[in-house]
């Protein structure tokens, strides 16, 4: 696949930042601080993509049963370096961060990753911990014309046996992390004190976050992410 070289990167930056040649009209040269700041939001953004693209194989790894150590020796890094940077910490989304309802949804997250020897929580486990029983997220797909019965039916389908048998060392995919992490600023935008991330906060997430099973079960069943 051919990538951009950096002429071609250079040339966009030229032809995307109109101010620094607008500006250019009155002087001999370009705006160069316009010209560098528009380079470094580029940056940015190809470094955010490039997170996304290692981020994405590293989830799918997972799924298949690779464990961390095999992880970090294909990314040429130790188990602990990859593990510090994909995996969830799990002190910051403990159960004083959550409301009853979502550490009750949590258990049902957790029952589905053990009972099908799963070694991840991908947003599949996610999202049938959400609909296993009536809470705020439930409600809202309701108020949306989305069935949650339906939801929950559609992501059990999904589900693939694996051979893990360390059930206290689940570790979050990288998807699923987006999607607490998205649920964890919902909640605070909307509280003064003390935010809890609640059910409807973590569905949020999940449909936020555009990829895995979740979003698209959510997609297959009709719920419109504009609307939510």
């Amino acid at each position: 696949m051919p990538l951009p070289d950096l002429d071609d990167l250079i040339a966009e930056i030229d032809r995307t930042c109109d101010t620094a040649h607008r500006a250019a009209t009155s002087q001999e040269q370009p705006d160069w601080l316009a010209l560098l700041t528009t380079a470094a939001g580029v940056a940015g953004q190809l470094q955010a993509l490039a997170d996304d693209l290692v981020e994405d194989y590293v989830e799918h790894c997972r799924m298949h049963g690779h464990s961390w150590t095999d992880v970090g020796a294909a990314l040429g890094v130790t188990r602990q370096a990859v593990q510090q940077r994909f995996q969830a910490p799990h002190k910051r989304y403990g159960p004083e961060t959550m409301t009853g309802d979502l550490r009750l949804a949590m258990t049902h997250v957790k029952r589905a990753a053990v009972q099908h020897r799963n070694n991840y929580i991908g947003t599949e486990h996610l999202l049938w911990g959400l609909t296993a029983e009536t809470n705020s997220a439930t409600r809202l797909l309701r108020s949306l014309g989305v069935s949650p019965d339906d939801i929950h039916r559609a992501v059990g389908a999904r589900f693939s046996v694996g051979a893990s048998q360390a059930a206290e060392r689940i570790a979050w995919t990288p998807y699923s992390r987006r999607a607490i992490a998205i649920a964890e600023e919902r909640a605070c935008a909307g509280a003064d004190t003390d935010p809890l991330i609640d059910c409807h906060h973590l569905l949020h997430g999940l449909a936020r976050t555009g990829r895995g099973v979740a979003a698209t079960v959510l997609a297959e069943q009709g719920l419109d992410l504009s609307a939510l």
